[in-house]
């Protein structure tokens, strides 16, 4: 746990690279057009890389509260667009913006439940989960006496 706390922000900063590059993988190379809340979550994930890294150059790990925080409302975006990819009915408006895509659409159907939305929920997650360990404290060690 020691080592994962320590390398929190360093493994955060894998993940929002992963997702990031994957989104654009999808849209520039497989071609496929973002919807409107593709949009939003690209808007949360692509700061994060900087500020990440910014995190990482400068040793400051009191940026955990709004990566938490940002990661939040990505895993709620995330979260409605899966729903929507998986036949629910729409709280909120995704229609198709311009030549974009409907939110609706999959592009994507591993193992029966894995879409882009679900790969973006689970880098969110992650993201979270590392700012939560980057957080915890170690405990003091405890010192045995050598007195008898």
């Amino acid at each position: 746990m020691k080592l994962l706390s320590r390398y929190s922000f360093h493994f955060a900063l894998i993940v929002s690279l992963i997702a990031t590059l994957g989104s654009l993988f999808y849209s520039e190379i497989a071609k496929f057009e973002p919807c409107r809340l593709c949009w939003y979550q690209r808007i949360i994930m692509y700061p994060q890389v900087i500020l990440i890294s910014l995190a990482i150059i400068k040793k400051d790990r009191h940026l955990a509260d709004y990566l938490m925080a940002l990661s939040a409302v990505g895993v709620l975006i995330s979260s409605y667009h899966y729903y929507l990819q998986r036949g629910g009915q729409s709280i909120f408006p995704c229609s198709v913006v311009g030549y974009s895509a409907s939110c609706s659409t999959r592009f994507i159907m591993e193992f029966g439940y894995i879409t882009i939305p679900m790969m973006a929920l689970t880098a969110f997650i992650l993201i979270i989960i590392l700012m939560v360990i980057s957080k915890i404290k170690p405990s003091p060690r405890i010192i045995k006496s050598s007195r008898v």
